[in-house]
């Protein structure tokens, strides 16, 4: 087919992640509204349907995700619609889809002028902050919290600390076997970071313990928000309470303990993002509660792992299936590896920066294969974009082949601007962007030093619902280097 243009929309599926790493493409603003008089206020509003009553599209649109083409939902539109703008009613709310590169750059240059981020009520049941303070509110104060943790210069001595976290997985849960199964390998690692980074936990069976729990969060915040038995939604209600009693609040109260007694002689523990909530006043000089802090942690260790294991998970399926992209990132990684091998020495920041053309391969597979699918936006007023009106209180073609998987077209300029967006725009730049960066690269760095891999499922699908994942996670076998 001739070079196109490749829509990388941005759906629905909430990034919660107040924060943080929701490795996100937002090619595709959603903008939502209040009142449904405003349909017919605004005679120009987009083109574009309703659907069926209250449920509007939201089916359609799920249905996408769960055959694992969930990009359809909003590429149907522009083609039926011949428009980069079209009106849809989803999640309960009338919405207008904003899709490509003009419509990112719109959105980001005019975040906090035209659009607020949005969350459904739903969020706030899970995460139910305080009475006065709703999820949109936490997430403002987490982004003036976190920049000092996440910027490069802080993320610098967190390289090391991943290698060894890395180094102790791939041991205990990858060598020696013959096949593994490479998703909830990663989400363990993932997970595993997080909790080092945040909680300075570093017990592989207490972290295990929590793993499931935090998945029904997971599950149910993306998931249909009905708070019925049986359903994920009431499980994510309920094991968010779990966690936050029975893993966090014993936490957060040995470390206040231990701050307040100087006898934490722990310096990496004094650093962690933790004692940092523990420390911090507002503009009252009031410090933070352990619920606020619980909830804000809990929400945290969600983005900081959930998104990113999906990313590491796909970077084995495609290396898999292209012999001479994994040998090229092998080489790379050897080099590096070559260099430490006598001393034994943990990876660090230079070596980070010498992973070029590894990124370039995770870019491409974040490009085809985004975890999530875009954030919500809400109008703050009226505007227009492309000749169409979008009321207040809505909420809110550029690759050559599209579909092949070439890391090459990161290389020199890369991309043209807005068109590959992971990691958002604007104010609201994912600030844990460098994060996931070194968390998916000392993962790449341990696994292809080690093995070769072939995949058992050669045409397995990708589901996403509501993170993109491998339908049955991924078996591969492998091949150890020194066998």
């Amino acid at each position: 087919m001739e070079q196109y243009h490749h829509h990388y929309y941005s759906s629905l599926y909430l990034n919660l992640l107040l924060l943080f790493l929701s490795l996100i493409s937002l090619a595709v603003a959603t903008i939502f509204y209040k009142h449904k008089s405003q349909y017919h206020r605004h005679v120009n509003l987009p083109p574009g349907r309703r659907g069926l009553p209250y449920v509007g599209e939201t089916l359609d649109f799920l249905s996408t995700g769960w055959k694992g083409r969930p990009e359809n939902f909003v590429l149907d539109r522009v083609r039926e619609f011949s428009s980069n703008v079209f009106k849809t009613h989803i999640v309960g709310k009338p919405t207008a889809v904003l899709s490509g590169a003009e419509g990112n750059k719109f959105v980001f240059t005019n975040e906090n002028k035209l659009f607020v981020a949005w969350w459904p009520d739903s969020v706030n049941k899970i995460f139910p902050f305080t009475e006065t303070s709703s999820v949109a509110e936490e997430s403002r104060r987490m982004r003036r919290l976190l920049p000092q943790f996440m910027k490069p210069e802080a993320l610098q001595r967190y390289v090391g600390v991943m290698d060894d976290v890395a180094r102790r997985h791939f041991a205990s849960s990858w060598e020696g076997r013959d096949a593994v199964e490479v998703f909830p390998l990663a989400k363990n690692y993932t997970f595993w970071v997080a909790c080092r980074l945040f909680l300075s936990l570093d017990d592989p069976e207490r972290i295990a313990e929590f793993v499931v729990p935090f998945k029904d969060v997971a599950t149910g915040i993306f998931g249909l928000p009905l708070d019925l038995p049986f359903t994920a939604f009431r499980r994510a209600i309920r094991a968010s309470t779990y966690i936050r009693e029975e893993f966090l609040t014993g936490i957060i109260r040995q470390r206040k303990s231990e701050l307040a007694d100087g006898k934490n002689a722990d310096v990496a523990k004094t650093q962690d993002i933790l004692s940092f909530m523990l420390m911090a006043t507002d503009d009252n000089g009031e410090r933070m509660s352990e619920r606020d802090i619980a909830d804000k942690i809990l929400g945290l260790l969600i983005g900081g792992h959930d998104t990113a294991s999906s990313t590491c998970s796909f970077v084995v399926k495609f290396l898999s299936e292209f012999p001479r992209i994994y040998d090229r990132v092998y080489e790379e990684q050897m080099q590096i590896a070559r260099c430490k091998a006598a001393t034994g020495e943990m990876l660090n920041w230079e070596d980070i920066q010498k992973m070029k053309y590894s990124w370039n391969v995770a870019c491409e597979v974040l490009r085809l294969v985004p975890p999530l699918q875009g954030t919500f936006r809400e109008a703050t007023t009226d505007f227009v974009f492309n000749g169409f009106s979008i009321p207040k209180g809505w909420k809110e073609k550029y690759f050559p082949e599209p579909e092949k998987f070439d890391p090459s077209r990161f290389e020199g300029r890369g991309p043209a601007p807005y068109t590959f967006v992971p990691f958002g725009g604007g104010p609201r730049m994912c600030p844990g962007k460098e994060y996931a960066r070194l968390e998916i690269l000392v993962f790449m760095h341990n696994l292809v030093k080690r093995f070769k891999f072939e995949k058992l499922i050669p045409d397995e699908k990708i589901v996403v619902n509501p993170i993109a994942v491998p339908a049955n996670g991924l078996p591969v076998r492998l091949f150890p280097h020194n066998a």
